[in-house]
């Protein structure tokens, strides 16, 4: 599938500037002597009294010793001023960061080191489309995007000046010495919206690497390379529906688009993940789950979710929580959780009697449009039509400004045209163009204030429908005892095909032509079976009337959760601790089948597999020498025919791949096209053994049976800007790690690596962990993959990333009594 850059050091465009910002920053604080204040100058003050204009009354911020912020207002104008100033506090760098990403102004901070990045944001016009936004906005969602602003914004001119600000200003001070962040809008916190979207975009990359596999692979060959779901082995989220058959014609689609699509290829890549994505991202998506009371030890619900994304440092997430003392119908919210800097409101979390959790539907919501076009007309259904034109002008730091054309179609803008195509391709007139859900203004800024402040199953739906982009999987649970779930989105309806394919724009025979109405989609309400797992896995089975996508992750993680659950009721009820436990499982569902097979073959390192149980512990030599083969396995099959940016990233769409090739021993993928040998199936597992051997002997020593998957294994954190630095101290000072993990692709612990990048680092984790207990709110647990603090020195900065790495959670207090018990510092804002 289409890559991303790898994330760690070669993950921003910017690294070079970066590099020469650092060793400026080194020797100017060298010089002055000053490097303790410029790092301590911009740390947050947590306790004492701070005025905030605008309040009506006074707000406490209690933190613990994390640095987790519980906010207490009497309005819930307050309430979100004080949000505002709070992330500020903590993480405007972020949050200035990524409103110049989703505005495509990263060029102001950094000079045209980030242009192309700022090219593919303005030609999608993520910021456009949040501008619309705000007129769809409830009177409720303006009023605490505003007032969320007026924090921000009372933040920054209370911290005038680089050093009060942050470390990072600082450095940019140094090369840009005319920046300076503009005041917070409700447009930049809608934009953000876009950046998520964008990030879980579902089945775009799948639909680039069929097209473009089918110019060299025959249809029916790359037909092989995905599987359809198996719902004889692994069950959907909701156990009624199914999905209907799409047609794509090949021929022409397959060979002229050929280098549009290697365009559309590199702008996917251009566009650093603000979630923090890296390597290969097809089977790594979330874990969630709900159990309901009557399989508990206290008979009331238990809810779990792990959303996995990039690692950052940050992390993705800040934890907090938002309470109105007095609950009201002008001060609803009593909510705590997981939000995202720039962003007012909880995104998961719980209140007083509601829990809900996220994972990615992926549903296909993206289709791109092969478009035959002629100067500045494209055709449709034989006539030639104008296509809209504007220009957007890029201001680079240092540098002239670049203005940039961007053509769109009926479809979409052209995303082809970003860049030049491929030297000696011919791109025979046909550009490709992007129709997507979330390029159409929607609702989902309301939705976060619906879920914070809804009470029951009603009003969370009502919430839900309200949640457009991207379309997620919602678990439910609440305190009276109901589990629920909820799959919310625009999910377009489609007058022909199935959007697998790129579709020829020109007939007008792949239009949309609505979207599935919302009391249509998946939905269940306390099921039989007592939970719910949510995997990314298929939404619904067989009968369902609406087309939501094929290119569902295969269940291996789904249904691990769902026997590990099974298992837990059969033999006594199921704790919070049986709750972590399956959050922290690191079972290989391919090993059982792949094994037995290598086993067959023989050698003496396949020893190691005698009586192992799968799992891949940090500390498993079978682990680290399955997972070897693993990678061999794939380059050796499959890289004499498929072209390097779409190799095997091998997440389980490879372990169906494999699985069935495994069952015909001289299937035409085994064979290496680039050899007379004429390969068989136990040529290749024969030739991956050995290689897997050779460079484990040469990494981790002579020794088998002291090789460990961990050494392998391994996460470093690292900082989205002086992380990539290059320069070893100023790296040391603001990333962590490396640590040492157990999982794997497509485990639960889903600690992801890419089988293509020819390493086994860490480029997907389980960003945050959290159990909520119904029958105790404050019995509850969490863990942040970092900590709370965006300033790298800061005591919060990395401080849960050990409990994290180590699988463990911290107690999560959620009633003012328990809050009041973990408080170490009480801060008051003022009026």
């Amino acid at each position: 599938m289409v890559r991303f850059a790898p994330y760690k050091r070669f993950s921003w465009p910017l690294r070079w500037s970066l590099r020469i910002l650092t060793t400026l920053l080194v020797l100017a604080l060298v010089a002055v002597g000053g490097v303790v204040w410029v790092v301590r100058a911009s740390f947050p003050q947590t306790d004492g009294e701070l005025r905030l204009p605008g309040l009506t009354k006074a707000v406490t911020v209690r933190r613990d010793a994390f640095g987790v912020p519980q906010i207490y207002a009497d309005t819930a104008a307050d309430l979100f001023r004080a949000q505002g100033y709070v992330h500020a506090q903590d993480r405007f760098w972020e949050m200035d960061f990524r409103r110049k990403t989703t505005a495509g102004r990263l060029s102001e901070l950094f000079g045209d080191s980030t242009l192309e990045i700022d090219k593919v944001v303005r030609t999608l016009g993520w910021r456009r489309v949040a501008e619309q936004e705000v007129s769809l906005l409830t009177p409720e969602a303006k009023a605490g995007l505003d007032a969320y602003a007026a924090g921000v914004n009372a933040w920054m001119k209370d911290n005038e000046g680089y050093t009060a600000k942050s470390l990072e200003y600082a450095v940019l001070k140094l090369t840009n010495a005319d920046y300076e962040p503009e005041p917070w809008t409700p447009v930049d916190s809608l934009a953000w919206l876009k950046a998520m979207a964008w990030d879980l975009r579902s089945n775009m990359d799948d639909e680039i690497e069929r097209a473009v596999d089918a110019a060299t692979v025959p249809r029916e060959r790359v037909e092989e390379l995905f599987p359809p779901y198996p719902y004889d082995r692994h069950r959907p989220i909701v156990t009624t529906g199914g999905v209907r058959d799409g047609e794509f014609t090949s021929g022409e689609r397959a060979t002229a688009a050929a280098d549009a699509l290697r365009r559309v290829s590199k702008t996917l890549n251009a566009v650093p993940s603000l979630l923090g994505s890296g390597g290969d991202p097809k089977g790594i998506g979330s874990n969630s789950w709900v159990v309901s009371g009557k399989h508990t030890d206290t008979g009331k619900p238990l809810l779990a979710n792990d959303p996995h994304l990039g690692p950052k440092m940050p992390s993705i997430w800040y934890q907090a929580g938002l309470h109105c003392r007095t609950l009201s119908a002008d001060c609803p919210y009593d909510v705590s959780g997981f939000t995202f800097s720039g962003l007012p409101g909880v995104v998961i979390g719980h209140n007083r009697t509601i829990a809900w959790g996220f994972t990615n539907l992926a549903p296909d919501v993206a289709d791109l449009y092969l478009e035959r076009v002629r100067e500045n007309t494209y055709e449709i259904s034989g006539t030639w039509a104008p296509l809209e034109t504007r220009t957007e002008r890029i201001e680079v730091a240092g540098g002239t400004p670049v203005e940039l054309t961007v053509r769109t179609t009926r479809h979409g803008p052209i995303v082809s045209d970003v860049f030049e195509p491929v030297a000696g391709l011919k791109t025979t007139g046909v550009e490709v163009a992007l129709r997507w859900t979330a390029l159409d203004p929607g609702n989902t800024g309301n939705a976060i204030f619906l879920l914070g402040r809804a009470t029951d199953w009603e009003e969370f739906r009502k919430a839900a429908a309200q949640f457009e982009v991207p379309s997620q999987n919602l678990v439910y649970a609440d305190t009276s005892g109901n589990i629920g779930y909820q799959a919310p989105g625009k999910i377009p309806v489609r007058s022909g095909g199935d959007g697998k394919w790129p579709a020829e724009g020109w007939t007008g025979e792949q239009e949309w032509t609505g979207f599935i109405p919302f009391d249509e989609l998946p939905t269940a309400f306390n099921p039989d079976e007592g939970f719910i797992a949510t995997a990314n896995n298929a939404a619904v089975g067989p009968g369902y009337n609406h087309f939501l996508t094929d290119d569902w992750a295969y269940g291996y993680r789904s249904q691990r959760i769902a026997d590990r659950i099974t298992r837990a009721a059969s033999t006594g009820k199921i704790t919070k601790d049986v709750m972590s436990a399956i959050h922290r499982d690191t079972y290989n569902g391919l090993a059982p089948v792949l094994v037995p097979h290598l086993a067959r073959i023989g050698g003496a390192d396949t020893a190691l597999f005698t009586g192992w149980d799968f799992t891949q512990e940090k500390d498993s030599a079978p682990a680290a020498y399955f997972n070897a083969v693993w990678r061999n396995l794939l380059s050796l099959t499959f890289d004499d025919e498929i072209t390097e940016d779409l190799r095997p990233g091998g997440n389980d769409r490879w372990w169906e791949v494999v699985r069935r090739l495994l069952d015909d021993p001289s299937d035409t993928w085994w064979d290496d096209v680039r050899t007379p040998g004429g390969e068989q199936r136990d040529d290749i597992l024969r030739a991956a053994l050995a290689a897997a051997s050779k460079e484990l002997r040469g990494t981790l020593g002579d020794d088998p049976k002291a090789w460990t998957w961990g050494d392998l294994h391994t996460l470093e954190l690292t900082n989205e800007t002086f992380g990539t630095s290059g320069i070893g101290p100023i790296e040391w000072l603001f990333n962590r790690g490396p640590y040492r993990l157990s999982g794997g692709k497509d485990a639960v612990d889903a600690t992801g690596w890419d089988a293509a990048s020819g390493n086994y680092e860490v480029n997907w984790v389980p960003s945050m962990r959290m159990v909520v207990d119904l029958a105790d709110l404050d019995a509850s647990t969490w863990v942040n993959l970092t900590g709370a603090s965006g300033h790298a020195f800061d005591g919060n900065y990395a401080d849960q990333a050990d409990l994290w790495a180590e699988g463990k959670t911290t107690p999560w207090p959620f009633t003012e009594e328990s809050v009041r018990t973990a408080t170490t510092d009480e801060l008051t804002l003022t009026p």
